[in-house]
């Protein structure tokens, strides 16, 4: 094989996960995962991290191995998938980032800055301050010290929103300043084979009502359950279907709108990525197959 690293991106139900294993199957590789939720231990079911059997097939690196309580940052996940692209070259393997996390691909491609780390006061008394004034003071307090942070970002964005605060809290400099000092990308000077798979938006939305369906199946209701009381500010807390499962078993959604208000969410979510994918991966191979062993002789004909 000619290149050192396979990169498959994809929204979420897109398939990549049976693409990666597929591929890993044939070309001897291991699965390295760049997907910013599948790293939480508890939460396999809601996250659709590869299943114990699929794991077990071919190697895989960092799924599962991050507690919900923790907070897993991108510059941890470049640490980590350095590590893993070293392991996987030592053991002769070809390793293949796949996941639907385009600020973890760009760790990969482009490098993150290396931002300090926050102190747990700033961090605290930032929540605070959102908790206190509400969304919209507290973005105003963003713009006064970050203008372009506050623009770009969305309301609803309260974790990007609060990131940019500390950042500026603790080091006096806007989030832009740094994200220009780039640090050196894990597969810097590497010969990549990179795809995004795109499928048709109407099978997009089907597999995405589908594997919910099939999540309700293996218990995402009692997984759920089993964080309850997680801290909000908390990454893990963002999980698609948390919010919703939990009101469930409170009793104040029904199963019907808990489904439906999550598959709504994934869809805009599965959006929000292709967006991401688009602004900043035009010049990846494109594969708009449907069909596994299509998609796997696209990637195939395009590596060898």
């Amino acid at each position: 094989m000619k290149f050192d690293a396979v990169l498959i991106a994809g929204p979420t139900a897109s398939g990549k996960s049976a693409a990666a294993l597929m591929l890993a199957e044939e070309l001897g590789g291991v699965i390295v995962n760049a997907d910013s939720m599948q790293v939480y231990r508890e939460l396999r079911i809601l996250t659709a991290r590869p299943s114990d059997p699929d794991m077990a097939r071919v190697p895989h690196a960092l799924y599962g191995h991050v507690s919900v309580n923790e907070r897993y940052s991108a510059g941890r996940y470049q640490r980590e998938a350095a590590q893993a692209f070293a392991d996987a070259r030592k053991t002769g393997r070809i390793p293949i980032f796949t996941g639907g996390t385009g600020l973890y691909f760009g760790a990969l491609t482009e490098g993150l800055a290396e931002i300090p780390p926050i102190p747990s006061h700033i961090r605290e008394a930032a929540r605070e301050k959102l908790t206190r004034d509400g969304v919209e003071t507290f973005r105003a307090a963003l713009a006064m010290r970050d203008a372009k942070s506050a623009a770009q970002i969305l309301p609803t964005d309260t974790q990007r929103l609060l990131r940019a605060y500390e950042v500026f809290e603790a080091t006096g400099r806007t989030l832009s300043d740094w994200q220009k000092e780039s640090a050196t990308p894990v597969l810097d000077g590497m010969n990549l084979a990179r795809f995004v798979l795109d499928p048709p938006r109407a099978l997009l939305h089907e597999r995405i009502a589908l594997r919910f369906g099939k999540m309700m199946e293996e218990g995402a209701l009692d997984e759920a359950q089993s964080v309850r009381g997680l801290n909000p500010s908390l990454p893990a807390a963002k999980i698609l279907g948390l919010r919703e499962l939990w009101a469930l078993a409170d009793g104040a959604m029904t199963r019907e709108q808990a489904s439906d208000r999550i598959v709504i969410a994934t869809r805009q979510y599965a959006k929000r990525q292709l967006t991401w994918f688009r602004n900043r991966m035009a010049d990846w191979h494109w594969i708009a197959e449907t069909d596994l062993r299509n998609i796997i002789a696209e990637i195939n004909a395009h590596t060898q």
